[in-house]
């Protein structure tokens, strides 16, 4: 079985240890004891709670087919006099966009301004990030 450290797991959710901490200590978030006496996150419950919390967020979301919303802050905005491309810093996450000046202009994004990055797409490539060496196997008690 698959445990996560509180960091890890704050890392994988983007958001802080605290959170993660404060999400355990109010019975959000379900926690195991290690074999060292710390609190660790199961696997199957922390995709359990990454979904909920995805669940959550898409009864937020306007009506969209778009499932992908990362939401973040503006880092850069370069303009020509048709196309832009907007950098979006959200959580570990860039995202660039490309579209055209006047989209960019009607939304008001400049450096510093809160977006949100919808996205869809036909192709997604997954990759499996491995775990790290100390954790694989283990089993929390």
């Amino acid at each position: 079985m698959t445990v996560f450290r509180i960091g890890e797991a704050a890392e994988l959710l983007g958001v802080s240890p605290d959170t993660v901490r404060r999400w355990v200590d109010a019975g959000r978030l379900a926690a195991v004891r290690d074999e060292h006496g710390h609190r660790a996150i199961r696997g199957v419950d922390l995709a359990a709670f990454a979904r909920a919390q995805a669940a959550e967020a898409d009864r937020r979301a306007e009506e969209s087919s778009a499932r992908n919303r990362l939401r973040g802050i503006v880092t850069a905005v370069v303009k020509d006099t048709v196309m832009a491309q907007v950098d979006i810093q959200a959580g570990p996450f860039r995202v660039v966009s490309l579209m055209s000046r006047e989209a960019v202009d009607e939304l008001g994004l400049e450096i510093g301004s809160v977006a949100v990055a919808v996205i869809k797409s036909t192709t997604v490539v997954v990759e499996r990030s491995a775990p790290a060496a100390a954790h694989r196997g283990r089993t929390a008690s």
